[in-house]
């Protein structure tokens, strides 16, 4: 079953991204970019986020802030949709929104966003191209990567495509490892080592 805030956040993305279309231009780029840079202010700052999303704040003051922050720094139609956001009681959604904006972007363009996970930082670029190449064959879409560091990894990768996970890091196989001794019972290991590392 579909998440409902990721219902609602689809429905103010398509919103938003008709007005962005009606400007004509770039937009539609630059909307995404706006948006993205303030998601990424809100995920990087906990006091900002709980400011837009508490409802202790005065729907009004907080109008009064965010009107004195925003202007001059987003382009009107930025800043009047978050507002609207806020008429709405919706700004705790708001990185919810950008995402679901860059995803109907990209569905528009024929791509597909693959949120990459790593223990350490950057992976070579053979590696990229193999995550590129096997995406696209399964998709049929062009995928835009986007890295991430998980240090709670011990290594491999860990992919995102919308809401489906596909996990090839090394601690997820070494609990399905776990999960298969308790499962199979230890018997398995000692009669046919070789035959049970083969089914896990």
């Amino acid at each position: 079953m579909p998440d409902r805030t990721d219902e609602i956040a689809r429905v103010y993305a398509e919103s938003l991204l008709a007005l962005a279309e009606a400007r004509g231009g770039n937009g539609i780029s630059e909307v995404g970019e706006e948006l993205e840079g303030l998601a990424q202010i809100v995920r990087g700052d906990r006091g900002f986020a709980e400011f837009l999303r508490s409802p202790v704040v005065d729907a009004n003051a907080r109008e009064a802030s965010l009107r004195r922050t925003l202007d001059g720094r987003v382009s009107p139609l930025v800043r009047d949709f978050i507002l609207v956001l806020n008429r709405k009681g919706r700004l705790g959604e708001f990185v919810n929104v950008a995402a679901a904006y860059d995803a109907l972007v990209q569905e528009r363009l024929g791509r597909v966003e693959v949120d990459v996970y790593t223990a350490s930082g950057p992976v070579g670029e053979e590696v990229l191209a193999a995550v590129r190449a096997k995406v696209k064959s399964a998709l049929g879409k062009e995928p835009v990567l986007r890295m991430h560091v998980e240090p709670s990894m011990i290594g491999g990768l860990k992919l995102r495509i919308g809401d489906q996970l596909i996990d090839g890091s090394v601690a997820t196989r070494l609990e399905n490892l776990r999960q298969h001794v308790l499962e199979t019972g230890r018997g398995d290991l000692r009669a046919d080592p070789d035959r049970f590392l083969s089914q896990t």
